[in-house]
């Protein structure tokens, strides 16, 4: 577990970091925490900073494979070449600047753990194929290798919405969206909740007052009814920031 933490492989939020006092926020929870005792993948749909990465810590931390790694990645940090190594590593040689020996994928590094694959709607089609067939066989097959690794991974993805649109207009493929949404949960935005809005606000001010020693602190009930009036686009993620 030590050695997971040094290399940033391990998942630090459960279920009681979810702060709501919403109906279909708990129902949403306790479907997580049912999700996380079967095997099957996982898809996390929702806005920008309604939480995704929370839930998906959260279903690792619940599940039989909590004391294994959490690996995530964001599929639309990096470009098509690069992707494809870092998810399914190289062999020494397999191209200009790879690294002498060559270097595990993340695959290989969640393996008996979970994967968690962000923003997967924007990962290249190529790669998309890829994966579908990782997915499928359990195994990997290195860049420039001629042999593959067996790997026992969970998939947990997230996307927007437009990940269906995206499946409609032939940008991602129809049978790997059914390999990776067998259970799915759609999260919901801030605006659709307002009740959590001072409740998250009066949490992320605690959090912050105890982090910097500050105490007595007071949230105006003014301040919290105008917080309650605004759409907040990036949701909770823009709350906290706020």
């Amino acid at each position: 577990r030590t050695e997971l933490s040094s290399k940033g492989l391990v998942a630090k939020y459960t279920f009681s970091n979810i702060v709501t006092q919403n109906s279909q926020m708990r129902a949403l929870v306790e479907k997580a925490r049912r999700f996380s005792q079967v095997p099957g993948a996982v898809l996390l749909l929702g806005e920008t900073g309604t939480g995704k990465e929370l839930f998906a810590q959260s279903i690792h931390n619940a599940s039989p494979r909590a004391s294994q790694p959490f690996v995530a990645v964001n599929c639309a940090a990096l470009p098509e070449q690069l992707l494809e190594s870092e998810l399914f590593g190289y062999t020494e040689g397999a191209f200009t600047g790879a690294s002498k020996g060559g270097k595990p994928g993340l695959f290989e590094l969640a393996h008996k753990g979970t994967i968690f694959l962000d923003e997967i709607s924007e990962m290249p089609i190529v790669v998309q194929a890829k994966l579908l067939r990782v997915l499928q066989e359990r195994e990997v097959r290195r860049v420039g290798a001629d042999m593959v690794v067996p790997v026992d991974v969970r998939v947990i993805s997230a996307a927007n919405s437009n990940i269906l649109q995206k499946v409609q207009d032939g940008l991602f493929r129809l049978d790997l969206f059914y390999r990776i949404s067998l259970l799915s949960l759609m999260l919901i935005p801030l605006r659709d909740r307002p009740e959590d809005i001072g409740l998250l606000f009066s949490h992320f001010v605690a959090e912050y007052c105890e982090r910097h020693g500050l105490h007595g602190i007071n949230i105006n009930a003014d301040a919290l009814e105008m917080l309650g009036q605004f759409y907040w686009p990036g949701n909770i993620r823009e709350l906290r920031n706020a």
